[in-house]
């Protein structure tokens, strides 16, 4: 059982601290510790005389106050990648601990940043967190970090949900964004009384996604779906119509970059350009023409040909069309030479001579590319969600120490901190240009004092171009916008960004077309923009 002691009270009890007249010494500590209490209840955080050594930024600040005196340590922490949102999650519990309100704890990260989390914890905040072992029950320590993938399985899951937690973490929340999950269902059971969701992306494609998460720090508070989904197709109605957003901002804090007040490296972006050989330009078109190849099978195929014939070859492989058709295809692709974009890339990368990350969309891709850096003596690693913990750390310190490249898919870049590299290159785009701040924001955050380098590979006059033209060559028409996509979904009727952006390729009957669907798609998200900003400014 916990004392939770209001303003009315600290007045009562640290108001005799001036009529103390007894030689108790245990009774005047008490006194002196609730005044204190109370000068800092509003504005300065007691913990920080315990971490003199650790200097917040203003926005983090900002954050852990919202979420302390307002939000009741029940939020979800959504700054945009690189803007320290660990930090500020260090700092709450850190408070809430120095305040004798939280003892028990469970924090919940993907495996890959269980020994990250340990080690920051312990090291910057002086917390006493440790990892989860088999060895151990759960019970065995008072703070535990572990994976959720080992939480939610049996017998684990009924240890932790016989528990009640005095604080929750999770972090890469957007894993929880699907209510028919485990990860969903089993997170939302786990009983806390202050809880906190970490993710850089509160929605990443449907505005759905943000009614499950603020429904497990702040049951209720958008009522259940049907109300819900009313009051968003009402909103879509009526332009100045903020229910939701005002709703979702009393548990939720976005910091973005271009609002700090921070010095932040600069971002340099250039474009690679490469010319398929006729061999493969050859191949590239026959795909497309192929008969009675449903129009999205052409497009994933030749998407996976701008890769990579490998990545290409295994596709057709692993399909279920007729066993002939199968083999005549990859015959033709066993006679391609050696990709056109990856030798550009190794090329690249060799005459760069420093630390790089390539992001590709396939593993295929990524064991050829690993090939031949090795063929050209450069020394890579790869990383993807597929790895074991320990693999993923491994790999981690190979990069750092001895590889001059790791080869990586988004799956797999997911929380890294890489800050220690500045250069990267975009082997694959995807559609999603969420998904692109994502891979940049695992260099370019807080802590890197280099500018960052950003490089497109792309293969001329194929789908790789046209994503780029009908994309990032467009992103000025919202480059402001680019880290604010989930909140601006949730005022236009798009389910699914990435799959508008595929269906309008897909179906537009020239480049022309599928150009002018774009630019009117980026044309409403930057008008929206523009409006939500302004409506912001008039309210502040």
């Amino acid at each position: 059982m916990k004392l939770v002691i209001d303003d009315h009270d600290l007045d009562l009890l640290s108001n005799n601290l001036d009529h103390y007249q007894s030689s108790d010494w245990d009774t005047f500590k008490q006194a002196y510790t609730l005044s204190q209490m109370k000068m800092n209840h509003k504005d300065a955080l007691t913990c920080m005389q315990y971490l003199p050594h650790l200097e917040l930024m203003s926005h983090q600040l900002d954050a852990v106050k919202k979420v302390l005196h307002q939000m009741h340590g029940r939020a979800i922490l959504a700054d945009e990648v690189g803007l320290g949102k660990t930090v500020e999650a260090g700092v709450i519990l850190k408070e809430l601990m120095v305040k004798g309100l939280v003892k028990k704890v469970l924090i919940l990260v993907p495996s890959s940043l269980i020994r990250q989390w340990e080690s920051e914890l312990n090291k910057m905040f002086y917390i006493p967190a440790k990892a989860k072992h088999r060895s151990y029950p759960w019970q065995a320590y008072d703070i535990v970090i572990s994976s959720i993938d080992l939480a939610k399985k049996d017998p684990h899951s009924s240890d932790i949900l016989n528990e009640e937690y005095d604080m929750l973490i999770v972090d890469e929340a957007h894993r929880l964004k699907n209510p028919k999950t485990r990860n969903y269902q089993f997170v939302k059971q786990i009983r806390s009384t202050y809880c906190l969701l970490l993710t850089a992306t509160p929605i990443q494609n449907k505005i759905d996604e943000i009614y499950y998460l603020m429904s497990i720090v702040r049951p209720g508070l958008l009522g259940d779906k049907q109300s819900f989904k009313r009051t968003v197709r009402e909103e879509r109605k009526d332009d100045n119509s903020n229910a939701i957003q005002t709703l979702v901002k009393q548990s939720m804090v976005r910091n973005r970059r271009s609002e700090t007040t921070n010095h932040w490296t600069k971002r340099d972006i250039d474009t690679i350009y490469v010319d398929f050989t006729d061999e493969e330009m050859e191949f590239y078109k026959h795909l497309e023409s192929l008969d009675g190849m449903h129009s999205f099978t052409a497009l994933t195929l030749q998407r996976e040909i701008c890769s990579s014939r490998e990545a290409c070859y295994q596709s057709i492989g692993q399909s279920n069309w007729n066993d002939e058709f199968k083999k005549d295809l990859m015959q033709q692709i066993e006679q391609l030479p050696h990709h056109a974009k990856a030798l550009k890339t190794v090329e690249f990368v060799k005459s760069l001579n420093e630390k790089c990350i390539i992001f590709t969309e396939y593993k295929s891709t990524q064991i050829y590319l690993q090939w031949l850096l090795h063929q050209n003596g450069i020394l890579s690693v790869t990383y993807n969600g597929g790895f074991r913990k320990s693999k993923k750390e491994w790999m981690i310190q190979l990069f750092k120490n001895n590889a001059q490249v790791l080869i990586a898919t988004d799956a797999g870049g997911e929380g890294l901190n890489l800050q220690f590299c500045n250069h990267m290159i975009h082997y694959d785009l995807p559609w999603n240009p969420m998904k692109l701040e994502q891979r940049i924001g695992r260099i370019h955050r807080f802590g890197q004092t280099k500018d960052v380098n950003i490089y497109y590979t792309v293969l001329r006059n194929t789908i790789d171009q046209r994503i780029l033209d009908l994309l990032y060559d467009k992103l000025d028409l919202f480059k402001d916008v680019i880290g604010e996509l989930d909140q601006i979904l949730s005022q236009l009727g798009i389910q699914n960004l990435e799959d508008e952006i595929e269906e309008i390729v897909r179906d537009s009957r020239s480049e022309k077309e599928a150009s002018i669907k774009v630019d009117h798609l980026f044309s409403v998200i930057s008008d929206s923009h523009v409006e939500e900003r302004n409506i912001a400014n008039e309210s502040s």
